[in-house]
């Protein structure tokens, strides 16, 4: 499965809009796809406002995250993935979510016998089953 990070984002920031209240995005800057104003940069953190009013061309992707803003008066594009994230929350109540650190995610079969024995090497607790049957539940008395 993919990561549900980016849905959590996107449905958290509509929840504090929506309760008119300010979004901030607590982003790791030291991400090496994290594209950044490094001048706002503290202990490896950055805190973002990506409210409508703060932000222009707001992106919330499934696999980038974007928008312009101006910091310092310069204005700059931010980009990041959303793995990036550490956390969303209101600015107001500091209502929202922290994130845990994501493990990459590969859970694609490798071969189509891996598809189709879910990785087992027929070496497993029973061995009347073949690679290619599929486990079965019984009733033990």
């Amino acid at each position: 499965m993919t990561s549900n990070r980016a849905y959590l984002i996107r449905a958290l920031y509509e929840w504090i809009t929506d309760n008119g209240m300010t979004p901030y995005l607590l982003v790791n800057a030291q991400h090496p796809s994290a594209s950044l104003p490094q001048r706002f940069v503290e202990d490896g953190r950055i805190v973002l406002n990506i409210s409508p009013t703060a932000v222009q061309g707001l992106m919330l992707g499934n696999d980038r995250m974007s928008f312009s803003a101006r910091f310092g008066g310069v204005a700059s594009l931010v980009e990041f993935p959303p793995q990036a994230v550490l956390g969303i929350y209101a600015r107001e109540n500091n209502q929202g979510m922290i994130f845990p650190a994501e493990e990459p995610i590969d859970d694609a079969p490798t071969s189509e016998e891996d598809a189709v024995t879910g990785g087992r090497d027929g070496n497993d607790d029973n061995p009347k089953r073949t690679t290619k049957e599929r486990p079965t539940l019984r009733v033990v008395k």
